[in-house]
């Protein structure tokens, strides 16, 4: 595959790859392939690059522009992985461009980020004007268990903290600041039972039966106190969303177990609500299990109010809105946001075009994009 002539041409590159997550039945390996052809450009460009190891074999690549030796550092971030492309209705690889867009799984979440980023560090670093260090990661498995930032954040990003202005991280806010979001935590609930013929259920115990208890107790103990809410990044919730258990209909169930969400405002911990569900579940009388803990904290907006104000001049001089705003959801930047990396949310299209059948990215945000993170990048 031939080094992209345009930016345009690099984000059809970026899309050919198929780097459904793993967790979503996507290939081993593709979202190494794609890191390798990015891997191969920036190098053909005079960047340099690392990759930096991820649990399980996996690594994040970190392409750079080291212009300052000792000077600030400034990092841009987008994941590789996307979403399963089952019921699309456009080709999930093709890059199809029409009427000023260009569609394709992941065009807008994230590969539109990435491709922008990667082009104005390739843009930067042939510039006169290189006041800092820039760099963009581009980072693994963010939509199922964020393994990559995690990493990251325990890894690498220390050795640039002392001197980091900031992180970018792409994810499609029409080029606006989102400066705090909510956080997550998921885990599994197991009751046991005793199986036996169904002819006689007296013989054993439901599992099932023993979860309908769990459940009344989340959604009638648990759920109603989670009433916290932030200005900047809305309420909290906790919800049950997936549920599992029998194995045959003439079997009394010996397992069942569902999977728990719960959104966390700035503010909110780990530790916090695990004590306040486990006070409520204890409700329901039953043996039960918990397991496969994930936490991703919620991303207050102090740390990064600084970064905030240095980056507004560069939005507003390319007709950006500056405003700082806030998001329920959850990015990686939380991951680097709890380790003292001051971080801002960024990056071209609509959350609303994201994941979905026909996804897209409009061009005209693609460029807008790419001259704000070039224009972040020499910002004096």
């Amino acid at each position: 595959m031939q080094a992209p002539a345009t930016l345009v041409e690099l984000l059809g590159q970026m899309l050919s790859f198929n780097t459904i997550s793993t967790h979503f039945g996507g290939p081993v390996g593709g979202e190494a392939a794609l890191a390798e052809h990015l891997e191969k450009l920036a190098q053909g460009w005079g960047l340099k690059t690392r990759r930096c190891p991820v649990p399980e074999g996996n690594f994040n690549l970190l392409i750079a522009c080291e212009a300052v030796p000792g000077g600030e550092w400034l990092l841009g971030e987008s994941h590789l992985d996307t979403v399963a492309v089952a019921g699309m209705t456009v080709d999930p690889f093709a890059g199809k461009i029409e009427n000023g867009r260009i569609y394709g799984r992941g065009a807008c979440d994230t590969k539109g980020s990435g491709a922008a980023m990667l082009w104005a560090l390739k843009e930067y670093a042939r510039g006169s004007a290189r006041p800092r260090n820039a760099g963009v990661l581009f980072a693994v498995d963010e939509e199922a268990r964020m393994t990559g930032a995690q990493a990251f954040a325990r890894g690498e990003l220390k050795e640039f903290l002392p001197k980091l202005r900031g992180v970018l991280v792409g994810e499609p806010t029409m080029v606006k600041p989102i400066i705090g979001h909510n956080g997550v935590i998921r885990w599994r609930t197991i009751t046991k039972g005793k199986a036996v013929h169904s002819s006689d259920p007296s013989k054993g115990t439901s599992a099932i039966s023993a979860m309908l208890r769990v459940i009344e107790a989340f959604e009638t103990r648990y759920a109603p106190t989670v009433t916290g809410r932030n200005p900047l990044t809305g309420k909290a919730a906790a919800s049950v969303n997936v549920i599992r258990g029998g194995s045959a209909v003439n079997i009394i169930p010996d397992r069942c177990e569902i999977e728990c969400d719960r959104r966390t405002i700035p503010g909110e911990t780990a530790e916090q609500v695990l004590r306040e569900r486990d006070a409520a579940l204890a409700h329901a009388g039953v043996a039960l299990e918990h397991d496969q803990l994930y936490v991703t904290p919620a991303m207050s907006d102090e740390p990064g109010r600084d970064f905030h104000r240095w980056l507004s001049p560069v939005l507003t001089a390319h007709g950006c809105d500056a405003t700082g705003r806030g998001a329920a959801y959850t990015t990686d930047a939380s991951h680097y946001a709890a380790i003292g990396a001051p971080s801002i949310v960024i990056g071209p299209g609509d959350l609303a075009q994201a994941h979905t059948k026909d996804e897209w990215l409009a061009l005209d945000q693609l460029e807008l994009a790419s001259k704000v993170y070039l224009a972040a990048m020499r910002q004096g």
